[in-house]
């Protein structure tokens, strides 16, 4: 078994990223939907073999997200998803959060869920060929928000679960998401993002958390989509880097930043803006979801016949964001 600092290298090592599938099932079946797909198990689990099964696909991805019901799933062929994903050489990673429920006495904000029960969770996770987790937290910008109250519920969650994760020998990313949705500046994003990040470090300390062991999975700093004045890739590189600088110690390996409702294209470019700022302590890289995949959705749309389409549009996306330099 690797130690969990092997581990979390490997994910965010060799200008590779973190394919992220693991939407819930509601969630994916809304996207399938959107595509005039009918959302049943069956298109959900086709849809993710579309994604696991394309060629090459290792020399982009180090690991993959998945949600419980892919990670219990098998490919056409009988070969289960983590077992399908470990023969490629990429690692299969789970989402262990239930999701973000309101949170008690802070109206609009929420606290995500999911630990009791974890530590046995985890159990059958790895026993199954889980080598890495996913929990995310979600903080929304507004007059007043997110409140002190939510970001210390959320950044104690998230210790709560990454000490549960280290302790099963299981890599914990941490997932702290300042959503883009709104009219906010990058600015505000800028101040919250750094809020946020500072009570999340401050939870791992408590909890003891090791932190070469582990992978962050934070926004990158951009304005709100609502925002009239949108910062170039240059301006959000800056920001996002010098917010890190600021809170994340150097002994944490990696950030693969998500994409949070970003274009593709812009995702990849803020992307390669920040590898441009180095040296820098971390290893950088992505951990996209629809900034991947949404491409190979639209192309697949159910059809076998847009089968290879729509892997090359995976591997396309998965190409030019390892490409960056």
């Amino acid at each position: 078994m690797s130690s969990l600092t092997e581990i979390a290298r490997t994910l965010v090592s060799n200008k590779r990223g973190i394919l992220a599938a693991d939407e819930s099932i509601g969630t994916m079946s809304k996207r399938l939907e959107s595509v005039g797909v009918e959302p049943t198990e069956e298109n959900r689990r086709l849809y993710r073999e579309l994604l696991l099964t394309t060629p090459e696909l290792s020399e982009s991805i180090s690991g993959a997200i998945l949600a419980d019901e892919t990670f219990r799933q098998v490919l056409s062929d009988g070969t289960t998803f983590p077992a399908a994903l470990a023969g490629i050489g990429v690692l299969a990673g789970i989402k262990v959060d239930t999701g973000a429920k309101p949170l008690a006495g802070a109206p609009g904000e929420t606290v995500t869920e999911g630990l009791d029960g974890l530590r046995e969770r985890l159990d059958e996770y790895v026993a199954m060929g889980a080598s890495f987790t996913k929990w995310r937290a979600v903080y929304s910008i507004g007059d007043g928000l997110p409140t002190d109250r939510t970001k210390r519920a959320n950044a104690h969650a998230l210790a709560r679960y990454a000490g549960l994760c280290q302790e099963a020998g299981l890599v914990p990313i941490v997932e702290p998401e300042v959503v883009m949705d709104g009219d906010h500046s990058l600015e505000q994003c800028r101040q919250v993002t750094r809020a946020v990040l500072q009570s999340v470090f401050e939870e791992l300390s408590l909890m003891e958390v090791q932190l070469d062991g582990i992978v962050l999975k934070p926004n990158m700093v951009v304005a709100g989509d609502g925002c009239p004045d949108k910062p170039t890739a240059s301006e959000v590189a800056r920001a996002t880097v010098e917010t890190l600088s600021e809170t994340v110690p150097p002994a944490v390996p990696g950030i693969a930043f998500l994409s949070g409702g970003q274009d593709p294209q812009e995702a990849t470019d803020n992307l390669a803006a920040m590898k441009e700022l180095a040296p820098l302590p971390w290893e950088l890289t992505y951990s996209f979801g629809r900034a991947l995949v949404g491409p190979a959705l639209e192309t697949w749309r159910g059809s076998g016949d847009q089968w290879g389409a729509a892997q090359d549009a995976l591997s396309e996306r998965a190409v030019a964001n390892a490409a960056v330099r």
